[in-house]
């Protein structure tokens, strides 16, 4: 085994990558970068009916978004299990020849009546002794020792199972074609895994592999199943059920720095008193002995909390670049001619402090670059249900034709209608919002009018009198 310490990670490439999964990544990855090791990324793609070549690259895409690429030098990769499956055949060929392994010609059909007429639960071990070979319908089965087998797991202790509850499992199926436990431990042998860090659910696999390692002449690797992430319900993560996939966060603009954070937290925690710290910080303190082994929440309010406060630590210009991506993505409301980036870079102070996640800044500023603000006819009709509404919008509009075009100026003449008519600017305001932008909350008001215009701020006033008196 390598005394450089190479970590791995084998996802397959059958769907959107999973938060889960990139939480694996991140601590392989960190573990690797901390104890000058290796990374290496193996694509598990032996189930040709549901691997697809866009699900690769979505791997590779969403490992290099969270910080994971492929150009460090602790990065190995990827490589493709599928290549190798004439290697997997040999070795299970030889553990045949040593007497480890053994044919077995028994139908599932078989197995099930033995196994009902004997009160088991799965196979007998029937054709131990029989001395098959290969042929049509026969499997070749590993041949389970007595004892039990302990697996020394970082994460959970020693593990121990009777082997008297593991059935001789199959290695080559009826058409001599291996299954994944074979060629996962074969691909980690050949590669020199020193260390398997990988989700609890593939636990109950891993005596199966450690008996493999040994029946292969070699030392089995450092064990770390860490938990698995459960939604609010406490169920573990379901892509039918739950938000998962890395993308769709991606899209909605959760940050790459902010998942990976949150991500870290899952299992295990950072020093001091905030989870929210540099990845510098994670990367040093983070340790397998310390990672918990209960289920983790992964708790989505909590990621946009955390997005949030990132957000908030960017630059001006950071922002500004960040927003953009969005603002001239698919999720733009409005023609692409109408954006204006610079009309966006002066709301961009009043934007960042109010979003969680990038998506929302579209609803913040769409009224911007709309011909037609998205009116909000509930609100509007409850806006203009006060008995103030219409008169002092009116008076507005008027006082707006000859005021100086600047925020604080459209505040104090907006202040100034609300005294003569004994209304407060809280109130004022709602009205009027809803006539610029046609939603009742947003940004602060005055900064937006000013931007938009006197022109168009006009028209839009006037509009929503019409709109108002029928």
């Amino acid at each position: 085994m390598s005394t450089t310490p190479r970590y791995r990670f084998a996802p397959s490439p059958t769907g959107y990558f999973h938060v889960g999964g990139a939480r694996t990544a991140l601590y392989n990855w960190l573990l690797a970068l901390k104890n000058n090791g290796t990374f290496v990324l193996r694509i598990e793609d032996t189930d040709e009916s549901r691997n697809e070549p866009q699900w690769t690259q979505g791997i590779i895409d969403a490992l290099a978004w969270i910080g994971i690429d492929s150009k460090d030098p602790h990065f190995e990769g990827p490589y493709f299990q599928s290549t190798y499956a004439s290697e997997h055949v040999a070795a299970a060929h030889k553990l045949f020849e040593a007497g480890k392994a053994y044919y077995c010609d028994q139908t599932t059909e078989q197995i099930q009546e033995r196994a009902k007429a004997a009160g088991l639960n799965g196979y007998d071990g029937f054709s131990r002794d029989r001395k098959l070979g290969p042929g049509p319908g026969h499997v070749l089965r590993f041949r389970v020792p007595e004892g039990k087998t302990i697996v020394n797991d970082t994460v959970r202790g020693a593990v121990e199972f009777e082997n008297s509850t593991i059935e001789d499992f199959v290695l080559l199926r009826s058409n001599g074609t291996p299954v994944f436990l074979i060629a996962n431990v074969v691909d980690d042998i050949t590669m020199n895994i020193t260390h398997v860090v990988r989700a609890e659910e593939h636990l109950p696999n891993t005596p199966k592999q450690q008996m493999l390692w040994e029946a292969l002449g070699h030392t089995p690797p450092v064990w770390a199943h860490v938990p698995v992430l459960v939604n609010e319900q406490r169920k573990k993560l379901s892509k039918r059920r739950d938000k998962v996939a890395v993308e769709q966060y991606r899209e909605e603009g959760i940050l790459p720095d902010a998942i990976v954070n949150y991500l870290m937290t899952l299992g295990w925690a950072p020093s001091g008193d905030t989870e929210i710290v540099p990845l510098q910080k994670i990367q040093d303190e983070f340790r397998l002995e310390d990672v918990n082994h209960s289920p983790a929440f992964f708790d989505i309010k909590k990621l946009q909390s955390f997005n949030g406060e990132y957000i908030r630590l960017m630059s001006h210009d950071a922002f500004v670049a960040a927003a953009t991506e969005v603002l001239t993505g698919s999720a733009a409301t409005w023609p692409a001619e109408r954006y204006k980036p610079e009309v966006f870079a002066a709301m961009a102070p009043l934007v960042q402090t109010r979003v969680a996640v990038m998506a929302e800044v579209v609803p913040m500023v769409d009224f911007l670059f709309l011909a037609e603000p998205p009116i909000d006819e509930a609100a509007f009709a409850k806006a203009f249900s006060a008995d103030f509404a219409v008169p002092t919008l009116t008076e507005i509009s008027k006082a707006f034709e000859t005021i100086e075009w600047n925020a604080e100026s459209i505040k104090l003449a907006v202040e100034t209608v609300g005294t003569q008519h004994d209304v407060k600017l809280g109130k004022l305001q709602g009205p009027l919002r809803i006539a610029i932008t046609g939603r009742t909350v947003g940004p602060p008001l005055f900064e937006p009018i000013e931007l938009l215009g006197r022109e168009e701020s006009q028209r839009r006033i006037r509009a929503a009198l019409v709109r108002a008196v029928g």
